[in-house]
């Protein structure tokens, strides 16, 4: 039997450098979440994240590159092609990207810094109006000689953005519109902070820790752009002896759960959250279903988790288990040196 199209989009970002088709579109089946394959393009260079405009027509993509760009591309045609020019953000390799306020924020890995782009009416990207650059170290020998901002997202009220910076083990909070710099959040040193996520409430954000396989949960305070530390959680299992390098976590819709994607362990992890999000516990790890989770996400009924595995070349679904929240694999699809996912 074929895959029965929902009228959803999944579309795949991947290294071109490594063998990856660049932005590969697929239809994402109603009942199971499977995933075909439609098209592709390699009109942005490395598009290792994306993300989806408000009324999902146009899509943005960093281009990880030495020299950095950011790129919109028309996902009305297929496949999706450029709208005007690549732009240049002003800083070396581009990880992450996230819209708020009218404009395209980047990180940028290389250089540690943050770029603000506007988002013109037409889609299409304007020069950039402020490249934010951080400043600091940390005690990793090889990491985090200098910063490497790697992550950036809004908060669910629009008026903050959180940049995080693996480099100098923090979370820098800039105003929105801007952004204008308001305060640095100091995480444990030599903890590697790459990304984070809210959860539902909007009063909770939990980081993900590159450089030591943790989780820190944190208040975050929308009055006052304040975010608190509050603890640590391991995400593998004491005794564990394989080098892993946490990439990305997603919290359920209904606050429950949070996941994170466990590179070297090869593993999803599956945390329980207590009522008020302060507090979690590893009630498992499941094999991610191939080698290297770069990205996790929910599916569009939020039922599903999807996982790029970079170095073994595929996007693998997983069944989430309603009471548990632990992840059932359902599928995969090819996806040379895939690097995201995201739905529309």
């Amino acid at each position: 039997m074929g895959v029965t199209s929902s009228g959803w989009r999944a579309y795949i970002g991947s290294f071109t450098s490594a063998g990856g088709a660049g932005v590969t579109v697929a239809d994402v089946d109603d009942e199971t979440g499977a995933l075909r394959i439609r098209n592709s393009t390699d009109v942005v260079v490395n598009p290792s994240y994306l993300a989806l405009a408000p009324g999902g027509r146009v899509l943005y993509a960093v281009s990880e590159t030495d020299d950095g760009a950011a790129a919109a591309l028309a996902v009305g045609q297929d496949p999706p092609s450029l709208v005007g020019e690549a732009v240049p953000v002003g800083g070396a390799a581009p990880t992450h990207l996230a819209l708020a306020g009218g404009q395209l924020l980047t990180a940028n890995y290389g250089s540690g810094s943050v770029t603000a782009l506007p988002v013109l009416e037409d889609g299409r990207l304007g020069d950039s109006v402020a490249v934010l650059r951080h400043e600091g170290s940390g005690p990793h020998p090889e990491r985090q000689q200098g910063p490497h901002a790697h992550a950036v997202a809004a908060d669910p009220s629009g008026g903050w953005l959180l940049a995080v910076d693996l480099g100098i083990d923090a979370v820098r909070v800039y105003a929105l519109p801007g952004p204008r710099p308001h305060r640095e959040v100091r995480l444990r040193p030599g903890s590697g902070p790459r990304h984070l996520a809210f959860h539902p409430r909007g009063d909770r954000a939990y980081v993900i820790n590159e450089l030591d396989p943790t989780i820190t949960a944190c208040r975050w305070d929308v009055a006052s752009g304040v975010l608190e530390p509050l603890g640590e959680t391991r995400l593998v299992p004491e005794g564990t002896d394989v080098e892993t390098y946490p990439a990305e976590v997603v919290v359920s819709g209904d606050g429950r759960f949070v996941w994170a994607a466990n590179r070297g362990h090869d593993s999803i992890a599956t945390l329980a959250l207590d009522a008020a999000g302060d507090r979690m516990e590893l009630v498992t790890t499941t094999p991610c279903g191939g080698h290297w989770p770069r990205d996790l996400t929910l599916g569009p009924s939020g039922r599903r988790l999807y996982v790029s595995n970079e170095r073994s070349g595929d996007v693998t679904w997983f069944d989430i288990e309603p009471s548990s929240g632990v992840p059932r694999r359902a599928g995969s699809v090819p996806a040379p040196a895939a690097s995201c996912v995201v739905f529309g």
